[in-house]
């Protein structure tokens, strides 16, 4: 029986791409200085969009250690890729987002 090899990246190196992705927004933005973040990001909180009308939400670092959080980023990724200046699109409608953001808390 052939071993088969993944071509999914390890969730950490998922995870690592998803924070620098978000890191390089804030400084193409202007906000790579943490005295000029925006006031509606807080620490340890990052900015996602979500649904058809691509409504923003702000959400807790934390989420990335939740294994449905991490298949909504895949999606994402497949569908999105995550080099675009708008950042993270989440193909989900809202309802379902703010369901499942609502149970991890």
């Amino acid at each position: 029986m052939a071993i088969r090899k993944s071509n999914k990246l390890p969730q950490v190196v998922l995870l690592k791409k998803i924070l620098k992705r978000c890191s390089s927004l804030t400084k193409k933005h202007g906000y790579g200085d943490l005295d000029h973040i925006p006031n509606d990001v807080p620490k340890g909180h990052f900015a996602v969009y979500v649904g058809e009308n691509r409504t923003r939400y702000i959400v807790p670092i934390s989420f990335l250690n939740h294994p449905e959080f991490q298949c909504l980023l895949r999606c994402a990724e497949e569908e999105f890729g995550f080099d675009h200046d708008m950042g993270i699109t989440i193909p989900c409608e809202e309802v379902i987002f703010q369901s499942l953001t609502s149970m991890l808390r």
